[in-house]
């Protein structure tokens, strides 16, 4: 989406510039053990291993409470404002698949949004998956693009711009990122990476070209997202009028904005008065003379760097590490990791669209969360998205490695079927050959893993 043309003053403005991150995870059945090696082909995978029940439930909730009234709230905010009211969007695949299955209105109220072509869709992985963190960097890119398509069919629009998988972000996968010929990046503006600078500029990723990063005023958008109505708070009441004035005294190019979208009406019910917050804020900003709302695609072209960053290792914007920890954090998180991962030669060799399929909704990130062992605040936050009340982060590791184990072998069936297809008759396929020995080793039981 090309951006719309803006006044000559523009960059003598600071820009507010809003990003909500929309997803839901396809959430796992709970598998036992036994059920590991029972029979089903390839297209049943999906109810083998998915609680729809459990799916609908959660998504129709998000919906009624989050979806239709936010995006009614910002269709009316958009046709009122003749363009100075303008936000960014990132929409996770599996979000738009359940939304497809499950309430197709909410498909509807986005495109609509989309079509006034002041709201600028980014890119990510389709499934919300840790693929960057991969050896093999094409499952990756493979992901995205499948994302792009999605977001083109469903929406209309075709991002220019990307947003990672929880804003995980490093200069490796900022490089990856510029190849694939996006504009722009976001993540978190971590305090130790940024030293004496402040999020409010836009960057250069160290090493690359053309590519402009920005990172996340942490503080200004967890105020909003996560201490709105926190009664504790120091700040509390927080009006949109107040809001704004914070804005209009903050220095800087740009104001990076970004959030959950179930901030609204989802995590923040509505008679917190956080919908009424939303309404109020593009005018109460407006009012102050020295701010203009702007998009990631468009603040990121507006503005030349302000300097480079340079981000050797993975940063996000989840926990108060700002690392991978909230995924990788313990060695049940990163088995389950790394058993993902070791079969993606294997899938691809089953060539079965269904099986890939299964394979990346397995790799969402979430599935991973659910088996953090964090204390203090991280827990709480971790107890609160997770939909498995009545159990802890080993039952859930459990389950998954179960589910994992039987998927292997679905896998394992299906390459075997396809070479014995291909044999000449008679002829006997090399892992028939050694089939025993490798059922044994790689098929039989999950690997044991030592809990952290």
């Amino acid at each position: 989406m090309q951006p719309a043309s803006r006044d000559s003053d523009l960059r003598a403005m600071t820009q507010v510039c809003m990003c909500f991150h929309v997803h839901q995870p396809i959430r796992l059945s709970r598998f036992s053990y036994f059920k590991i090696g029972s029979q089903g082909d390839s297209a049943s995978l999906d109810a083998q291993y998915f609680d729809e029940g459990m799916n609908k439930h959660y998504f129709n909730k998000a919906a009624d409470q989050c979806y239709i009234p936010t995006n009614k709230i910002l269709q009316n905010l958009l046709d009122s404002s003749a363009g100075k009211f303008r936000f960014s969007l990132s929409i996770t695949g599996t979000l738009l698949e359940q939304a497809k299955k499950y309430r197709p209105e909410v498909i509807d109220s986005f495109k609509a949004l989309c079509s006034t072509g002041y709201v600028d869709v980014l890119d990510e992985t389709y499934y919300h998956s840790l693929s960057s963190l991969y050896a093999d960097a094409s499952e990756f890119k493979e992901q995205v693009m499948q994302h792009n398509a999605i977001i083109r069919d469903l929406l209309g629009v075709s991002p220019q711009s990307f947003r990672n998988t929880e804003a995980i972000y490093s200069n490796k996968i900022a490089h990856a990122v510029e190849a694939m010929g996006y504009k722009a990046i976001i993540t978190e503006g971590v305090d130790h990476i940024l030293g004496w600078r402040s999020p409010n500029y836009v960057y250069k990723p160290a090493g690359c070209k053309s590519i402009r990063l920005l990172m996340r005023n942490y503080k200004l958008s967890d105020d909003v997202g996560f201490r709105f109505s926190a009664k504790s708070w120091k700040e509390w009441p927080l009006t949109a009028d107040k809001y704004a004035s914070w804005l209009s005294a903050t220095p800087g190019q740009v104001i990076n904005l970004f959030m959950d979208y179930e901030t609204f009406g989802e995590h923040h019910w509505k008679d917190t008065g956080i919908l009424d917050f939303l309404n109020a804020l593009p005018s109460q900003c407006l009012a102050h003379d020295n701010l203009q709302f702007s998009t990631v695609t468009q603040a990121a072209s507006e503005f030349s760097p302000a300097d480079q960053v340079n981000v050797p290792y993975e940063i996000s914007w989840a926990d108060a590490e700002r690392n991978t920890s909230t995924w990788l954090g313990n060695r049940i998180q990163r088995a389950c990791f790394s058993e993902l991962e070791s079969l993606l030669v294997q899938v691809r060799m089953a060539n079965d669209s269904a099986i890939l399929d299964t394979y990346r909704k397995l790799q969402t990130s979430d599935h991973l969360m659910y088996l953090s062992t964090k204390g203090m605040s991280d827990r709480e936050v971790h107890n609160y998205f997770s939909p498995y009340k009545d159990s802890g982060p080993y039952d859930n590791f459990i389950s998954f490695m179960n589910i994992i184990s039987d998927f292997k072998e679905k896998v394992r069936a299906k390459i075997t079927l396809q070479e014995k297809e291909q044999q000449p008759k008679g002829a006997q396929s090399p892992l028939a050959e050694s089939g025993e020995d490798f059922a044994k080793q790689e098929l039989q039981t999950p690997k044991q893993v030592q809990f952290a």
